[in-house]
């Protein structure tokens, strides 16, 4: 019997395509090593997403594979992630204490984003990453209601905001330093420039992931963004309506724009279920999301149900992800969260922190 070889090793795991990057694992690197001694072989796999919860699936998956070759006795298959930081829009500095900021945007409002975007955060947290959540809505925040948070953020030195932390997410918004019944009563430049300073003049740390929950439509707030803030990736939140979908085109041809790449397409209130008799209705149309995606070639991420639950416990400060960590729609939004992350996770990785910097002195 001929000895087993790493490349006979990789031709059997490069049958497996992984759901969310939709690749195999050899030719996106995620493959790092492949020991073979006599007939026993270990295989690390290195994701380059959050991927808590399918980790362990993954690993049985590949182990059983190997196994299967000829001349395999036992294999190990270690499965570990590494998040990177990834380029962003030319010429926009990167942010310290931040690899990935990803914008989830919506052309209307009443589609779900904000909801949406904390889930999202939460998900991927629950997934293993280290998650910020910045409220960019300076006329309606609704982050603070949603994380389920009250008080105002400490500054340490006068000049810097400490964020404020709930379910493990950093999180930062105007609704934290002004009454939540106040209405902001702002032009344009002034609700920039607060982006600008609550992005900026707050101390993320170690974060994996900023989400930028982003209010409606293509305005003065979407133009900073994508022109000053370096954006990783964009999510557009829709629903399956005509309406809907034809004002998210709008913000997803922003994005191409300026040149942020577009994640993928995330679809709300995909479909009623009857919480009495289990009768399913499309309220709002059906596959609006999937054929926008397909339109445009982007990735569709995912479909949320219309459902009672999520908005109830939105409202009461624990989002589904924290509120029924085991429910269905909590496992949606993991999903949501892993193929959102793998889609980031192809994309070029950022070396500005690779760099040395260089200083020059008159001696």
């Amino acid at each position: 019997m001929a000895d087993l070889s790493k490349e006979q090793i990789e031709a059997k795991l490069k049958e497996y395509i992984d759901p969310y990057m939709e690749k195999d694992l050899v030719s996106t690197k995620c493959v790092r090593n492949v020991m073979i001694e006599g007939d026993q072989v270990v295989v690390d796999v290195v994701l380059g997403f959050p991927a808590k919860g399918y980790m362990n699936e993954l690993a049985a998956k590949l182990k059983e594979m190997v196994e299967s070759i000829d001349g395999v006795a036992q294999a190990r298959v270690n499965v570990s992630m590494a998040i990177e930081a990834h380029s962003v829009q030319k010429g926009v500095k990167t942010i310290s204490g931040i690899k990935n900021i990803i914008a989830v945007a919506s052309g209307k409002g009443g589609v779900g984003k904000s909801t949406t975007a904390t889930n999202l955060a939460l998900a991927l947290s629950a997934e293993g990453a280290s998650v910020g959540m910045l409220d960019a809505d300076i006329y309606g925040p609704s982050q603070p209601r949603m994380m389920g948070i009250h008080g105002k953020p400490e500054s340490k030195d006068g000049r810097t905001l400490e964020p404020l932390v709930s379910y493990h997410i950093q999180t930062m918004s105007i609704g934290f330093l002004v009454d939540e019944e106040t209405p902001m009563i702002w032009r344009g430049p002034m609700v920039t420039q607060a982006l600008q300073q609550l992005l900026g003049d707050t101390n993320w740390t170690n974060l994996d992931y900023l989400v930028i929950d982003l209010p409606p439509g293509t305005g003065d707030v979407q133009l900073t963004l994508a022109q000053q803030v370096p954006v990783s990736g964009a999510v557009i939140v829709t629903t399956p309506q005509d309406i809907a979908l034809l004002d998210a085109r709008k913000g997803l041809k922003m994005f191409e724009k300026v040149e942020v790449p577009v994640l993928g397409i995330i679809e709300n209130m995909s479909i009623h279920i009857c919480s009495e008799c289990g009768h399913e209705e499309h309220i709002f149309g059906e596959g609006g999301g999937q054929r926008m995606s397909d339109d445009y070639d982007v990735d569709f991420l995912g479909a949320l149900p219309l459902d009672k639950k999520i908005r109830e416990e939105v409202d009461s400060g624990r989002p589904s992800v924290v509120a029924d960590p085991d429910g269905r729609i909590a496992q949606i939004y993991r999903e949501i969260a892993r193929r959102t992350a793998a889609k980031l996770a192809l994309r070029s990785k950022s070396y500005a922190a690779k760099f040395p910097q260089i200083v020059i002195q008159n001696n």
